[in-house]
Parts: structure tokens; C-alpha cells; sequence
């Protein structure tokens, strides 16, 4: 068997995409296989206009002399081993059962049957494929009644040139004859992939690649470090776009390898798979773009990440969906994931607020959509997530003003011609901050002032720290913005020679606890 070209792995990805999608399909329509969505009810067909079923579901019909026969459309992959089964529940109804492909080519027929209907069709192409209830006679037919119609995916073929689904495993070989086999699978970005190849007869040594639909190897192994076999494994392997994917299993060494032996295939997703389940795979926010997410029993938290500057303020909403049973957790974590600040919840009524929260760096930033007790919550529902972006927070300083952050330190010098020196800091709402200002030498008697964006005096104070130093202790900010330190000297109103120095001033905020 020739070796797989690029050219031909991508020509069969488009050509087996454009059939399961149809037409004026893109990239962007496709589905994820998993949930096998059932086709537009109003999608139309070699049989005539129907409604969609879906591998898993059953639905209840009626046949009359008004509407002797029904259509049901579901979409098949090459390879899909399908069964379907036909029951009346009422009536006198003797029905046909019929499943056609897309042109119209019958491809299986039971007729006048009350119970039973088709078993372990392989489909032989990715279709739109047609199932047709009518009962036996068609309109000149005289009998009636109810039915239930199941339509179930009971397995994959291993043939070469088959589809899988995640989930699926298939027994194969590899020989001289047939050295490779090749395997298409529908992904999405975002799918954390778990592909094995597992020896079971013979000395074959498996190889196992993944290829896109451009034809480019996006992955591969030949064996499994450190598990003493020679058996094939790609594993936790990302996703990054959504397509059309082969599997190729073959051997070590290719044609000219000396193996041979049948294997197991099997073809996984992790349970984190899909944008937002993990923070390599985290959704894009966009300011005052409203999120739609959902927390469920498997899936208890989503990812976003967003770009931020240094000292920008933001706020993050969390809004739990009207009749949702969701109690929304918020969190905010710098770009290595540390948490930066946490919410339950601030906006009320169960949602959670992260509100006007200064940015401490350049970088990125995730959010994570979760609920109260996280993995160990219970509940679960829909939200709404907003990022609202408010600026710059140093933009109101005054300009020339020196800075002082949060756990830093400055010295400077208080004489006649320089009696006070001024500091600008971000601080937010809620913070909990103590000042000192401490002599270095000199006779200074220290003077500290806490002042607000339009340099109002929040605070102040003389000589708290002792020996002429000043502190304001465990002061509550009451909003998010610009405050001003103004380290200065007590001045005697009865005169006396004013004081002069050195002086360390610090600012820290405080976590602890009187």
C-alpha cells in the first residue's frame, strides 16, 4: 500500500467534510461528533423534506391514510455501524422501514414487518442518510397506528479509510500487504486528544500519527516511554482548530518495516476538552462583551484570559441566567495562574462581582467562571460573564508625582527649602493600608498625611510611631483610585525652630488582624 501523500490526506479530509456538512458548509459550521446534532428539521433529501434524528434519541410517529409515510434524516460517518429499530405501540399498523444514502440509493428494506428493522449496517460514506417510515402499501395501504423509531451508532469499522468518533475502538492488522491504515475523526478546537495503538497478536512494533487536514503530521509516537512496550500513544495532545483529522496506524519503519500484527485503536477526548476547559485552551474576553457559559456536573469552572496593563481597572460580573440553579464563584489569577482576588457574592442576589480591581502588571490575565465550593459544589446552570474595562487608574495623578507601591519603601529629605514631599499610590476599595514615616538622623519631628485624589485629609498623624516618627495605622480606603502620602514637620503654632532630616517612608497593605 503506497504511503499517504499530503495531498491526498487533505483532498479526502475536504471532500469527507463538505459531504457531512453540506452544502456551502466552512470550517466554521462544523460540529463537534460527540453530541451527533440531528440535521435542519426543514434539510431536505433524495426522500423528500424530513425531520432530524440523532444516534441515541427514538421518537414516536403516527401513520394514517393522511400521512402514510414519514422521513427522518441523521448524518453518518464512512464506517459508523448503524442499527435501527422499528416498534408499533398502537393500532393495527403493519410498516416498511427503508434507509437510503444521500442520492437516493437504497441501501437496506424491510417490509410489512410489526416489529424488528435493520442491524449493523455499516455505512459505506460520510452522508446525509435518510430513514423512511411508511406503512405497508404506501397510500393505498389500509392499515394504521403509532410506532416508535430508534436510531442507534452500535460501533466503528476497522476498515481502512472509516471514521471514528471519540469514544470508539477498533481491532485491525498490519501487514506486508497492508502496512498502514488510515482513520478519519471530526475535532474541534480545543479537544484534548487520547489516541492509543495497542499490540494484541503478532511482533507488530505500532507507530501512531495524527494529520490535519492540510496533510501536516501534528503529532506522533511510536512507543510509550517508560511502560516497557513498544505500543503507540498520543496523549493530552490539544487541538487547535476545528477540522477534519486521520489517525494514521502503522509500523515502525513503514512499508520497509519488518513487523506485523494486529492492534486495538482507540480514539479520546478528555473531559476538559473544548475552549475554556482549560487555561491553555481559555476563551478571549472582550470589554463589555456579555459571555454566555455553563457550569455543569462535569465541567465545574471555565477559562477566559484576557490582555491587561499595569495599573488598569477592571470589573468582572458574573450574573447567574433567571431560574438557573447556579451559585457563581469568580476569580481573577495573574498569568501563572496565582489568584489575585476572589468573589461569591458581591453583586447580590448569589452573582459575584470583582469590582474595579487595578491590574499589578502588564500581562495576562485569567478568569475563572466557577461555582461556591468549586469541585466540591453541587451546583451548577447557566451564566453571563462581562469584562468592563475603567482606565487607567494613575491617569488622575499629578504629574511629576512620585509613586509609591504597595509593600515598597522611599527616603527622602524634609529641610527649609524642600518642607514636604509628596508620594501618589493606586489603591482600591476596601484595602486595609498603614503608613510610617520614620526619621534617618536629624531633629525632624515627622508630620504624615493621608490625602485623597483631590488632596482632602483623610488621616494624619504627628508622632503614633514614637520618637518623633509618624503612623497611620490600618486605614480603610473608601474607593478605588489616585491617594496621596504627604510626608511633612510638625510645626509648633507657638514657634520654636522648625525640625529637619532624613526620612523613610513606607506603605504597606495589611492582611492581618488586630
Amino acid at each position: 500500500m503506497a504511503s499517504f501523500s499530503r495531498s491526498r490526506i487533505a483532498a479526502f479530509c475536504l471532500a469527507a467534510f463538505l459531504v457531512a456538512a453540506g452544502p456551502g458548509a466552512t470550517a466554521s459550521t462544523l460540529r463537534a461528533q460527540d453530541a451527533t446534532p440531528a440535521p435542519d428539521p426543514a434539510l431536505s433529501s433524495p426522500a423528500g423534506p424530513g425531520a432530524g434524528i440523532s444516534f441515541g434519541s427514538s421518537l414516536n410517529g403516527s401513520l394514517d391514510s393522511r400521512a402514510p409515510r414519514q422521513v427522518y434524516l441523521f448524518e453518518g460517518l464512512r464506517g459508523d455501524l448503524v442499527s435501527v429499530n422499528l416498534d408499533v405501540t398502537r393500532g393495527d399498523l403493519l410498516p416498511s422501514l427503508l434507509l437510503a444514502d444521500g442520492e437516493g440509493r437504497v441501501l437496506a428494506l424491510r417490509e410489512g414487518v410489526a416489529e424488528g428493522g435493520i442491524r449493523g449496517l455499516r455505512l459505506p460514506e460520510t452522508d446525509l442518510y435518510s430513514l423512511v417510515v411508511s406503512r405497508f402499501g404506501g397510500a393505498a395501504g389500509t392499515t394504521s397506528g403509532d410506532y416508535t423509531l430508534s436510531l442507534d451508532r452500535t460501533g466503528a469499522s476497522a476498515s481502512s479509510g472509516g471514521a471514528l468518533r471519540y469514544g470508539d475502538s477498533v481491532i485491525a492488522q498490519i501487514s506486508d500487504a497492508e502496512p498502514q491504515l488510515y482513520y478519519l475523526f471530526r475535532g474541534q478546537r480545543g479537544d484534548i486528544l487520547s489516541a492509543a495503538m495497542q499490540r494484541i497478536a503478532g511482533d507488530l512494533d505500532p507507530r501512531l500519527q495524527v494529520v490535519n487536514a492540510e496533510g501536516r503530521v501534528i503529532a506522533e509516537n511510536d512507543e510509550i516511554i517508560g511502560s516497557g512496550s513498544l505500543d503507540a500513544r498520543v496523549d493530552a495532545f490539544v487541538l487547535q482548530e476545528d477540522g477534519m483529522y486521520v489517525l494514521i496506524a502503522s509500523r515502525f519503519g513503514g512499508e520497509a518495516g519488518p513487523s506485523a500484527g494486529s492492534f486495538v485503536l482507540t480514539l479520546g477526548r478528555g473531559a476538559d476538552s473544548g475552549l475554556g476547559g482549560t487555561a491553555l485552551m481559555a476563551i478571549p474576553l472582550e470589554d463589555g462583551v456579555a459571555y454566555d457559559g455553563q457550569v455543569t456536573p462535569e465541567r465545574y469552572a471555565q477559562f477566559y484570559q484576557f490582555s491587561g496593563r499595569k495599573d488598569e481597572v477592571v470589573t468582572l460580573n458574573m450574573e447567574r441566567v433567571a431560574g438557573s440553579g447556579l451559585d457563581p464563584f469568580l476569580v481573577l489569577s495573574d498569568g501563572l495562574l496565582t489568584e489575585l482576588v476572589a468573589d461569591d457574592d458581591g453583586a447580590g442576589q448569589q452573582n459575584s462581582q470583582i469590582k474595579q480591581f487595578v491590574l499589578p502588571e502588564d500581562g495576562i490575565y485569567y478568569v475563572i467562571a466557577t461555582r461556591y465550593q468549586r469541585d466540591a459544589g453541587t451546583s451548577a446552570g447557566p451564566y453571563q460573564l462581562t469584562l468592563t474595562r475603567e482606565g487607567d487608574a494613575f491617569a488622575a495623578a499629578l504629574p511629576a508625582v512620585p509613586r509609591l507601591d504597595y509593600g515598597n519603601a522611599t527616603i527622602g529629605m524634609i529641610t527649609d527649602e524642600s518642607p514636604e514631599v509628596l508620594f501618589a499610590f493606586i489603591g482600591s476599595a476596601g484595602d486595609t493600608i498603614t503608613a510610617s514615616m520614620l526619621r534617618s538622623d536629624g531633629n525632624l519631628d515627622s508630620l504624615l498625611t493621608l490625602l485623597d485624589q483631590d488632596q482632602n485629609d483623610l488621616a494624619h498623624d504627628d508622632d503614633s510611631a514614637g520618637s518623633q516618627n509618624a503612623r497611620i495605622d490600618r486605614f480603610t480606603l473608601p474607593y478605588t483610585g489616585v491617594y496621596y502620602l504627604r510626608a511633612a514637620r510638625y510645626t509648633n503654632p507657638a514657634g520654636g525652630t522648625p525640625t529637619a532630616g532624613s526620612v523613610l517612608s513606607t506603605l504597606a497593605q495589611r492582611f492581618d488582624t488586630r
